[in-house]
Order: C-alpha cells, then structure tokens, then sequence
C-alpha cells in the first residue's frame, strides 16, 4: 500500500478503508511510516474527521496493538476512571485513594500532559521516587497492596498510540474527536477493566468547547466502551474555568492533598465526590450511600491515610514537604476592578506550560516546580490591583512581564455579576 495515497484520501475527506486504518496503527507502532506522514494523516484526521466504522477500526487496530492485561477479569469489582483533560484537574489523585478507602479498586492508566493540559504521570512524577505500573502482573500486585493500581503507558500498552500521543501534542491535532476516542478507548479497554468512569469537560479550558462536542465525544465514548462490553458512567463538567486552584506539577499534587485532608478547594473537591460516588455506583452501591461514605472518608482520615498506602505501594514518598517548589513567585493584580465574567482556561493552561509545567515539543523536561496559582473565579468581585493569580517560576527562562500581562488578560472583568453555570452539565450512564 502507498501510505500517501491513503493521505490524499482523507484529505479529501474520504473514508479509510479497514485496511488503511491498520496499516496507520501498525506503521505508528512498527515504525514502519515516518513522523512526516503520521503526522500528515493525524491532521487530515483532525480537519476531515471520521466516521463511525473508521473510530472503531481505530480504536480496535490501537488496541490490539500491544498486550492486553484483562484486569477486569481477574479483580471484577475493579473501577477505571478518565478525564478527556482540562486545567486544574487534580481529580485522579483524589479519586484512585478516596475510592479505594471505600472498598473499591481502581485502576488507571495514566498519561502525560498534552497541550495546554497538565497530565496526571507529570503531576506522579513530582513525588519522590513515585513508580507506575509497567505491566499486568505489577498491576494486580499494587491491587492487592493498597487497592490501587496507577499506570503509564508502557510499551506493550497500545504502542501505536503511545507514538501517536507524543506527535498530536506537537502538531497541534489534539482536539480531535475520533482522535481523542481512539486515545482514550484503545488503552481502556487494552487494560480491561469492566467499569469504567468518564469526565468529560466542556468549556474554555477543555478540548471540548461547547456542550454540544462534549455530548458527542461522551456518545462516541460510550459507544465504544458499551460495545465492548463495558459499563461506563459519564458526567460532562464544566471547564469554562480551572477546575482547582492550581495549574502544575507539584503544587496539583499538594491541592490533592489538601482535598485528601477533608479541606482544599472546593470546586476540586466536589466535582472528586461527584466521579467517586458514579465509581462507588458501578460497584452496586446507591448514589446517597455511597455519597455519605465518601464524605465520612475524607472526615476521618482514611482518604489520605490511604494515599499514603498508595504512594508507598508504588515506590513513592508521601512526605509532603518533598515536593519541588518555584524559585520565585510573581503576583499578576487585576487591571480594574468589577465581577470576573470568564476566565480563559486553555489560555492560563499555555501560561503554565510556559512557565515548564508542560511540554512546547517533544523531548521537553517538565519542570515539577513550576506553575500558576488562580485566585479569582468566575463571579467574584475584584478590586483593582486585587491578585487574580500567582505565575510559579522554576528553573526555566521565561518572559515574566509577558506572562504576567497574558495571565491578567485571561480574566475578562465586567461591571455586573455573570449567570452561574453549574459543575456538572449532564449525568450519562447505564448497563453495556
């Protein structure tokens, strides 16, 4: 087959047939094609779409393109959870401690940050000789450890989308849906677990900017997961602003923490509650239950003495005063005074990556100190000079001045107060 001609198919906005659809994934996973012509498909992909039939064979193909692990076959009860990604999103290390202190495994398979997002193996890699999961037989160990088992994508899991993920997060074709199915699906379902938890976030800081994409990406996920046999749970969220009040490494680590403690911020902190009792629902319990049971876990102590099990069981220290911080921190005030009308999420995001808390191309090292403190949100009265945010600086040389201008303009400051937009936007979900 000549790959460019399958190139010129899609750029035309035709359909791929099975088999160029396979010989995409095994060229991403075999090295048999080029990044010049990945990359060339992945933007025609992200421009023309796909259909239906093309998702799933690429979902499939990425799938099978590495080992399965079947967890859910051996640990039945076992809970995954995901986030199609957003800024401030500490959910993950609150939820994986939280859930499992209330009985439930969970496992996930982590990834690292892609474009203006911070990911969960970055914010990991902040503690201290923190060690993911690299295959299936370490990941029914740390289960049976601490009732957690949190992955990178190793080699053996869909490789074709491990070579995939890096160059999307360089050439500008993440927002893509079928892509971002493809990403998501294929390593849930290589891992195997039969339960499964989507967040899928909608607004200025998602991938998804309307309701009505983050609607059709949580069809096209569900679609996926139910047929493969799998009983998901979805809540679209809103993500028109940072969910926590941190953008980072490991400063996202501490508002976990925090959390964790039975304090910390409090949209973090709900909309965490909110994805643990759909996981605690999937597992037979009823949703006032399992809400009065995680309340009583963070009250008591045994969420973040469980995070410590965790930590523990994959090599880490959950000593907090371990984690980096920045060298120096700049205070970015309001211009004028008024109500914050919006705040432009994917915006503050890029600022963080700038300041090193993610990567501007392949092979960048993030840097675990930095990043950026929100202390405004949609619908407070600011007076003028009143912080809106702190810019964490670490080891990377950056434009101050710059960046402390881009963060003041990311919040759009009006004379009246702006309607509230609730946290959870939809509840999706039912049996496979």
């Amino acid at each position: 087959m000549n790959f460019v001609e399958a190139i010129a198919r899609k750029r035309d906005g035709l359909e791929l047939t099975s088999a160029e659809v396979q010989a995409f994934v095994r060229g991403a996973s075999h090295g048999q094609i080029g990044d010049e012509q990945l990359a060339a498909m992945l933007m025609a992909i992200c421009i023309r779409g796909a259909s239906e039939r093309e998702t799933q064979d690429l979902v499939e193909a990425m799938r099978d393109s590495g080992a399965s692990w079947k967890l859910g076959e051996a640990v039945p009860d076992a809970v995954d959870k995901h986030s199609t990604g957003g800024v401030g999103d500490s959910v993950s290390l609150v939820f994986a401690p939280l859930v499992a202190a209330c009985g439930v495994p969970v496992v996930m398979m982590a990834g690292a940050g892609l474009g203006h997002t911070q990911g969960t193996l970055d914010k990991l890699a902040a503690i201290p000789g923190f060690r993911t999961v690299l295959g299936g037989s370490e990941a029914l160990d740390r289960l049976a450890r601490c009732g957690v088992s949190i992955a990178a994508q190793s080699e053996d899991i869909a490789p074709a989308d491990r070579k995939l993920y890096l160059l999307r997060d360089v050439t500008a074709t993440v927002p893509s849906l079928p892509l971002i199915v493809a990403s998501i699906m294929s390593k849930k379902l290589a891992v195997g677990a039969h339960r499964l938890v989507l967040d899928v976030k909608c607004g200025s800081g998602a991938f998804c900017k309307t309701p009505e994409v983050a609607r059709r990406l949580a069809d096209a996920l569900m679609g996926v997961g139910q047929r493969a046999g799998v009983t998901l749970r979805t809540l679209i969220t809103d993500m028109s602003q940072p969910l926590g009040d941190r953008l980072g490494c490991a400063n996202e680590v501490r508002a976990a923490i925090e959390v964790l403690s039975g304090a910390g911020d409090r949209r973090l902190r709900e909309l965490t509650v909110e994805l643990a009792v759909e996981g605690l629902v999937l597992a037979g319990r009823t949703a006032e239950s399992a809400r009065a049971e995680l309340e009583r876990r963070l009250a008591d102590g045994s969420a973040l003495a469980r995070w410590a099990e965790v930590v523990r069981a994959h090599g880490g220290d959950p000593d907090e005063s371990r984690l980096a911080r920045p060298s120096r921190t700049v205070l970015v005030p309001a211009r004028h005074g008024g109500f914050v009308a919006a705040i432009d999420g994917e915006g503050l995001g890029w600022i963080a990556v700038a300041l090193g808390a993610g990567r501007r191309r392949q092979g960048d090292r993030v840097d675990l100190s930095a990043g950026l403190r929100v202390h405004a949100r949609v619908g407070d009265r600011i007076e003028p000079g009143q912080p809106l945010a702190t810019l964490e600086v670490g080891d990377r040389s950056v434009e101050i001045d710059a960046l402390v201008s881009r963060a003041a303009a990311a919040f759009r400051i009006e004379g009246d107060p702006p309607p509230k937009t609730p946290l959870i936007l939809a509840r999706l979900g039912g049996a496979a």
